[in-house]
């Protein structure tokens, strides 16, 4: 990168030196090696936070216009040799340079803020590699996790935590109070063995999204394919129609409240399942399988998945009629109307059936928008348990009922047209309601009285088949011991 673009502050557009508010304040004073973006929005952060600041570079006249005028910009000795914890803002690679400064460093605090750039790309990690280049130093990792405009934007844009581990509680404690001055929350990681951890964590895209993610993008794939040879192919093979105008926007709008309706079943499908478990074997403290603990943990992302697909269906409805396909539609409809002398054509049924499907199909929507909303981390925490279970839980569970009306009002009486049945296959959205029907069966199940106590008990800790101790009084009035299996 040139000086010139060096120069430019990476947010905005006022310089740094001209700002007033930037002056240090008394306190404690921060090395950092390195005058690249990341050690510059450092030193603007330390220097905002109140710390005396020194950079080191190698060359600090040419380096000196990039940082705030309250920072000291001198040589790497220089800087070392004025404080007792430093920043190293150098890649992996550049480490090797340092060893020159070996001596002046016995003693000092590491801060290792590098990141790699593929996941367990070294046996070891960044920070361990560097302890090993100065064993008279002590090592700490973190601030890799906060980027270089989190820095200059302060902790209220982007994520607060910093994380840190070192062998060292004191050296820890020292940079986690840096940290906290610094407007961020340090998260005490343990020791230097989870380094190679921290420094994963930059590199990850959306781990908890990769399995919701494949999974709708099957069901789409699958759905898709279903609708397709529904509605373009078979009427190309068996009235030569070319119906291949409806793949951007009907078959697509046909198979995302496909995706959308299961995926919101497969919300509460694990909880069905656990529950099922759990009363076969009579006890909460059965480990459930890999793939059902899984499927349990995603849940919330296979939930806004689920609104994603549902809000993409209600616009591409809502787009349906702007067409040129529809306005043909409707013109080639009028003019046979007309040449057949048909002055009436309302439907009474018909007009019914699309006001309950229309109705029912925005309360679904706004349910799901609801379950959507306080997922989200900043409004789940503004709700107590018993408000975030209510809403995620039985809210939910009458979206998905609300959905099924929406289906099923979509369906009609279709199910039992002949004509429907393209291929021998049958509607779509008959297929869409076998994992929800059932999933709303086993939770009506549940609810009678006589399983829903016995579930309530599993899960209070009552377990089948073990003993336990009671007292009962006896006819003089004494109290007697005794025992009983729990399963009676």
């Amino acid at each position: 990168m040139s000086g010139g673009d060096m120069a430019k502050p990476l947010l905005g557009h006022q310089s740094i030196e001209g700002d007033p508010s930037i002056t240090p304040a008394a306190g404690r004073t921060i090395g950092v090696l390195g005058s690249g973006d990341f050690a510059r929005s450092l030193a603007i952060r330390l220097v905002c936070s109140g710390f005396k600041v020194v950079v080191g570079s190698r060359n600090p006249k040419r380096k000196a216009g990039l940082f705030p005028s309250a920072a000291e910009v001198t040589f790497q000795a220089d800087a070392v040799k004025k404080t007792d914890v430093i920043f190293v803002a150098v890649f992996r690679e550049h480490y090797s340079t340092l060893c020159d400064l070996a001596d002046v460093l016995t003693g000092k605090i590491l801060v290792d803020v590098s990141n790699n750039t593929e996941i367990n790309h070294h046996k070891e990690s960044n920070a361990e590699y560097l302890a090993s280049l100065f064993p008279a130093c002590t090592v700490v990792k973190g601030f890799n996790v906060v980027s270089a405009w989190t820095l200059q934007s302060g902790a209220r844009d982007g994520n607060k935590q910093v994380l840190i581990c070192s062998n060292n509680q004191e050296a820890k404690r020292t940079v986690a109070e840096i940290a906290q001055v610094m407007g961020f929350t340090p998260v005490d990681m343990g020791c230097m063995s989870s380094a190679c951890e921290i420094e994963n964590i930059p590199l990850r895209l959306l781990p908890a999204w990769k399995i919701p993610i494949f999974l709708a993008l099957g069901l789409f794939l699958c759905f898709f394919t279903y609708n397709l040879i529904r509605q373009v192919i078979h009427p190309y093979i068996r009235e030569q129609k070319n119906k291949l105008y409806k793949i951007p926007i009907e078959v697509v709008n046909t198979t995302l409240p496909c995706v959308a309706y299961v995926m919101l079943s497969l919300v509460y499908l694990p909880g069905v399942l656990a529950a099922c478990l759990q009363l076969y074997y009579g006890t909460k403290y059965r480990r459930f399988p890999d793939w059902l603990d899984q499927w349990l943990q995603h849940r919330k992302q296979i939930g806004l998945l689920s609104f994603f697909c549902a809000a993409l269906h209600a616009v591409y409805s809502l787009c349906l009629p702007m067409r040129r396909s529809h306005r043909y539609q409707l013109i080639e409809t009028a003019v046979k109307q007309a040449l057949e002398k048909k002055m009436n054509i309302w439907v009474e049924e018909e007009v019914w059936r699309m006001e309950i499907y229309i109705s029912v199909g925005i309360i679904a929507l706004g349910l799901l928008s609801l379950l959507a909303i306080t997922s989200l981390p900043s409004i789940a925490n503004s709700l107590n348990w018993r408000e975030f279970s209510f809403i995620q839980s039985t809210l939910g569970f009458i979206a998905l009922v609300i959905s099924t009306l929406h289906t099923l009002t979509y369906g009609w009486s279709r199910a039992f047209d002949e004509n429907q049945y393209k291929f021998y296959l049958p509607p779509t959205y008959t297929l869409t309601l076998l994992v929800p029907c059932t999933v709303i069966l086993a939770k009506v199940i549940f609810s009678l009285p006589c399983i829903q106590q016995r579930l309530l008990r599993i899960r209070r800790g009552w377990e089948k088949g073990r003993y336990v101790k009671f007292v009962l009084p006896s006819a003089t009035g004494e109290y007697s011991s005794g025992e009983t299996s729990s399963n009676v």
